[in-house]
């Protein structure tokens, strides 16, 4: 599978999903090294904290008699401590040998601020080593809570486990210390993660807007090139923005301003040569009549007739549509039955297959034009036409069918090129100047469309007008 597959086929898509995943990728590991850190900091924090208060508590014991020591119990005792004062020893059922070295760990810390030859025990009911983060091993370290030695539960609710300490004061008594870790301790900070999510959040709709801003200028050019093919003479580009997007713009302008120059050029050409010919024609044509062998004289017209006919279809091929003509509202199927009305004046039969209801926004002029030579087409060599026309996805369909002899497939990419004739057609009566289908071609991409010759398979041929639609 091609690698760039998965990427969004839009530039705009491309764009944001780099800068999603990218941030993503940057969030999620630096939501990671927090929560790391946060668990390293916890951790210290509440083994630095037990074996203050523990030594401190019993360097404060041994300085007291028993009677005083007693009476403090209840002072340093809470939710998170079990204190009390014993003649001997006892061993913790609950202890975990596969984590002493914890309790090693504690107990050495111990060691270093106690006096010398104080005997120490720890072990441990619960996990301290375990992640931080208990959600997923709630039940397990829940079902391994912390009990006091003389049978009583320290608090389940809060208590994810405890450390059982028992230190020989001076005077022989053992003091136990059972210090329990609420579970709160070790939530989701939902606070940090609030304030990630939130810039993550803000970050991703800033990236969005400043992709929207890169990516609308690029838009812009593609409409402007788009309707460019349809109206050279439309307004030029806004040059405004970042420096790349003027210079672009301005880059356009320019291409805008030459093909219009160049247009206009060619079309004053065009107009002196149209003058310029039609004058020795006409020169011709009178010193023709003058002639006076009738056969001779006859033969000379009808050569003029054709150079005529020659010269008016190649500077209507070369001019192409009219430039000046205004786009507007057309009735497709009041257009369609006028030229169906036309044709069967003069002896042609045309038939209106569909029809729609919906008006099409172009040059009137031009469209007529355009189906008028793929009908006069259709009718030199069938004889009898039919027309259809439908929308479909936004596209105007005009389908010019005949049951004619058709066009060898060969033949059917040359068919628009200027002054190509089928061998069938040499004869000027029948085969034309050649140059219709490309003027009618011509038209249709004028308009942002295209004609389309296609082989019946029940015989004839079809000539489809797709020209680009959108309601009104």
């Amino acid at each position: 599978m091609n690698k760039l597959s998965l990427l969004p086929k839009s530039l705009f898509g491309r764009l944001v999903f780099v800068l999603l995943v990218g941030l993503i990728i940057a969030q999620s590991l630096s939501t990671l090294v927090l929560l790391l850190d946060r668990g390293t900091v916890l951790h210290q924090t509440i083994q630095t904290n037990l074996i203050n208060r523990t030594s401190g508590i019993v360097q404060l014991f041994n300085t007291l008699p028993a009677e005083e020591r007693t009476a403090l119990l209840p002072l340093f005792s809470g939710d998170d401590l079990r204190l009390y004062l014993n003649a001997r020893a006892q061993t913790d059922p609950n202890a975990r040998p596969e984590i002493s070295h914890a309790a090693a760990l504690v107990k050495s810390q111990l060691l270093k601020r106690l006096p010398e030859n104080t005997e120490v025990l720890v072990s441990l009911d619960g996990s301290l080593m375990h992640s931080p983060m208990p959600d997923r091993h709630m039940s397990q370290m829940m079902s391994a809570a912390p009990r006091s030695v003389h049978g009583n539960p320290m608090p389940q609710h809060s208590m994810v486990y405890s450390f059982h300490i028992q230190i020989r004061l001076q005077d022989g008594i053992w003091v136990i210390f059972e210090r329990g870790v609420s579970d709160k301790v070790f939530n989701w900070p939902m606070r940090l993660l609030s304030i990630l999510g939130i810039l993550l959040l803000s970050v991703i709709a800033l990236s969005l807007v400043a992709v929207s801003l890169i990516t609308m200028p690029l838009s812009q050019l593609r409409h402007a090139a788009e309707g460019l093919g349809k109206d050279i003479m439309q307004a030029p580009l806004a040059e405004k923005g970042p420096i790349e997007v003027r210079q672009t713009a301005k880059a356009f302008n320019t291409m805008q301003r030459r093909l219009r120059n160049y247009i206009d050029d060619r079309a004053h050409i065009l107009s002196a040569v149209s003058h310029d010919l039609k004058t020795p024609l006409t020169r011709l044509r009178l010193r023709a009549d003058l002639l006076d062998d009738d056969s001779h004289r006859d033969k000379t017209l009808q050569d003029l007739d054709e150079m005529e006919m020659m010269v008016n279809a190649t500077l209507d091929f070369m001019r192409g549509i009219s430039n000046n003509e205004v786009n507007q509202s057309i009735d497709i199927m009041a257009l369609l039955e006028s030229l169906q009305a036309d044709a069967q004046e003069t002896g042609g039969k045309v038939e209106l297959v569909d029809s729609i209801n919906e008006p099409f926004f172009g040059k009137p002029l031009a469209l007529k034009r355009c189906i008028v030579n793929l009908l006069d087409n259709a009718l030199r060599y069938a004889g009898s036409v039919s027309i259809s026309v439908e929308i479909t996805d936004q596209t105007l369909l005009i389908a010019v069918c005949d049951k004619g002899p058709g066009i060898p497939e060969q033949d059917l990419p040359k068919i628009f090129e200027p002054f190509f004739r089928l061998e069938s057609s040499r004869a000027r009566n029948t085969g034309g100047s050649g140059l219709g289908l490309g003027i009618a071609r011509n038209i249709a991409r004028a308009h942002g469309g295209d004609i389309v010759l296609i082989n019946r398979i029940e015989g004839g041929l079809c000539a489809e007008i797709r020209l680009p639609h959108q309601s009104l």
